[in-house]
């Protein structure tokens, strides 16, 4: 994973290039998250689509995911490369000109929010692998612009992420909770709730498979492991324990425990 410039830091949570040998054509989940999935493919046009939502797949060379309560599919040959990095709601706004509300549940090209940016796909083809990483850094600096985005929102979408109760964020910023409720779902276009129930779904898959799964539900706020599971499959469209066998097959006896031993 790349160091991020400091000027793009608010608005870039994570930016990594890639080149990975999967072994054989398959199909990779993209969970859920509070930030926005933005991918650089390099070779192949990246194949994606939303679950259960056949005409939301198409092949792009350049890709833009909303935030999304639901998983996607990526269909691969088992080969990928690129760039992949993760966006801020603050980043939607620096970055595209637009409110992350604007992309919730969309899959997105350049053309469509940042024509400016529209050549980078073509930039890292004749890049070395070497230069992916610093090249789209420079590319986004040029473009980054005044944030828009009021500091007590920013305030309550990073909040609301870690997990806050709406009322306390509500309270904090000075908000009601039903004004909250409209400036939330104006700039990300998921509820306060949604928010909260998307970030502790992230935090759970960075945990998943280092403790058992009853000690992932007690650290990340789930009620207990039944909870944990059923928003796995709601969210993932699958258990925790079969995300962890399709993601890390080199894992041995992962078990319900969801502790790889």
């Amino acid at each position: 994973m790349a160091t991020i410039h400091p000027a793009l830091a608010p608005y870039v949570a994570s930016l990594t290039a890639y080149d990975v040998d999967l072994g054989a054509p398959g199909v990779h989940r993209g969970l859920p998250s509070p930030e926005l999935t933005f991918v650089l493919p390099v070779g192949e046009p990246l194949d994606v689509g939303w679950r259960g939502a056949p005409a939301s797949r198409a092949r792009r060379w350049s890709t833009v995911s909303g935030l999304h309560a639901g998983p996607a599919e990526i269909h691969h040959d088992g080969h990928q490369a690129g760039v992949q990095l993760g966006l801020t709601t603050a980043g939607a706004r620096a970055l595209f000109g637009v409110p992350a509300a604007t992309l919730a549940g969309e899959l997105v090209e350049l053309d469509d929010v940042a024509p400016a940016l529209r050549l980078l796909p073509e930039a890292l083809a004749e890049a070395t692998p070497e230069r992916w990483e610093s090249l789209v850094q420079e590319a986004l600096l040029l473009r980054l612009a005044e944030v828009r985005t009021a500091p007590a929102v920013g305030q309550a979408l990073a909040r609301l992420t870690r997990g806050a109760r709406v009322q306390d964020v509500a309270d904090e910023v000075g908000y009601s909770r039903r004004h909250l409720a409209t400036v939330v779902r104006r700039e990300c276009g998921l509820t306060p709730q949604e928010l909260r129930r998307v970030g502790r779904f992230s935090r759970s898959r960075t945990v998943l498979g280092r403790m058992p799964l009853v000690e992932v539900a007690q650290r990340c706020g789930y009620a207990d492991q039944a909870h944990l599971t059923r928003e796995w499959v709601a969210l993932a469209g699958c258990p925790p324990t079969t995300w962890l066998r399709e993601e890390f097959p080199f894992l041995q006896d992962v078990g319900d425990d969801g502790a790889a031993g």
